[in-house]
């Protein structure tokens, strides 16, 4: 005969009930009816150590008396927002200049970055805590450095790091005002704003030439592969005496940025372990690359259907581009496919009371 004994949770019925709700934690076993063992004693006393303090938090992993009141937080934001309104007024040529930019069909992307980024940060948003003076020197340390970096930037004309000393000055003003704890939180919405910045121009023209090649390499290997008569001449494709330029908005490039953003953003949205999320990152070039010879492909396959048909080549070439991006997210979802089959999703929030617990 066995029953459900309550000795093992010290907390009283309402904490206990708290902590079904919020934890899902059940702090009750299976005892013998008869007599207490040593067993339940040891079990007991085992409980009173994890929560001595006979409150939920000590099992949820927070403590109340860490996060800021309402008053307190508010008036923390409004200096983290004139802060951050006086270092873009500061930054107000770099990001003119950076905005140029965004104009080009290879970094048309940018304008929805901050955006993204603004809705990233709300999303992962958490309450404010109390910050130690240490916390603070240090954020004061990031942000004195990063200005630092941008007068020496501007003092040898380089934009790159002039940009990323912009991404160093919002790291630090949140670790200034909401210390570790809110740059956690904070810091990769931040730093998804790299992505607004266009490619240091020796990195971008090598970059653009090698993925040219290999587009022009690659998509020739699957036209021999499908029977194609297909011949390669360094970025040109000739098929039938019929020459398809590998031009440099085909190289694919534009089509890795983009959709390396999106990767970017989709791996701090979803719910997933983290080699699921490094696994998405890992795989947006490669995803990149094989939707752009997809394309190219599709494109030689046409033009060899139809010869003589300028308006078909011209509409194809032209518009064919609006397709990878649906086929991309196709191939990722495929991607998400397998690795929920072959990964199981563990709702942490089971868990963390006992790390919280034992740490």
């Amino acid at each position: 005969m066995w029953r459900l004994s309550r000795v093992v949770c010290p907390c009283r019925l309402p904490s206990l009930a708290l902590l079904a709700t919020r934890s899902q934690l059940k702090c009750v076993i299976l005892l013998p009816s008869r007599g207490r063992s040593r067993r339940q004693h040891e079990l007991e006393n085992e409980a009173m150590n994890l929560n001595p303090s006979n409150s939920p938090d000590a099992f949820l992993g927070g403590h109340e008396e860490d996060l800021l009141s309402a008053e307190e937080s508010q008036k923390v934001w409004m200096v983290f927002g004139g802060l951050i309104v006086l270092l873009t007024y500061s930054y107000l040529n770099m990001l003119t200049y950076t905005a140029s930019y965004w104009d080009k069909a290879l970094y048309s992307h940018g304008w929805i970055v901050p955006l993204f980024a603004a809705l990233l940060f709300m999303i992962r948003r958490k309450p404010l805590t109390k910050v130690e003076p240490s916390e603070r020197w240090i954020g004061l340390a990031i942000l004195l450095a990063s200005l630092a970096i941008r007068l020496v930037a501007s003092y040898y004309d380089s934009n790159p790091f002039d940009r990323l000393s912009f991404i160093g000055a919002l790291l630090g003003i949140c670790q200034l005002m909401g210390g570790t704890s809110m740059l956690r939180w904070a810091g990769p919405p931040l730093g998804f704003l790299v992505l607004m910045f266009p490619l240091p121009s020796v990195f971008e023209n090598s970059v653009l030439l090698y993925m040219q090649k290999m587009a022009a390499i690659s998509s020739t290997w699957v036209l021999q592969l499908l029977g194609a008569p297909a011949l390669r001449d360094g970025n040109r494709i000739m098929i039938d005496q019929l020459p398809l330029e590998i031009a440099d908005a085909c190289s694919g490039l534009r089509m890795t940025t983009i959709f390396g953003a999106m990767s970017v953003a989709m791996a701090m949205l979803i719910k997933r372990p983290w080699w699921d999320r490094s696994t998405i990152l890992v795989s947006a070039i490669p995803i990149a690359l094989i939707t752009n010879i997809i394309r190219i492909t599709i494109t030689a396959l046409l033009f060899m259907a139809l010869p003589d048909n300028e308006t078909v080549h011209l509409l194809v070439h032209d518009y064919a581009g609006f397709a990878m991006m649906p086929i991309a997210m196709g191939l990722l979802w495929i991607e998400l496919q397998i690795l929920e089959s072959i990964t199981v999703p563990i709702e942490t929030d089971e868990y963390a009371a006992f790390g919280a617990a034992h740490g």
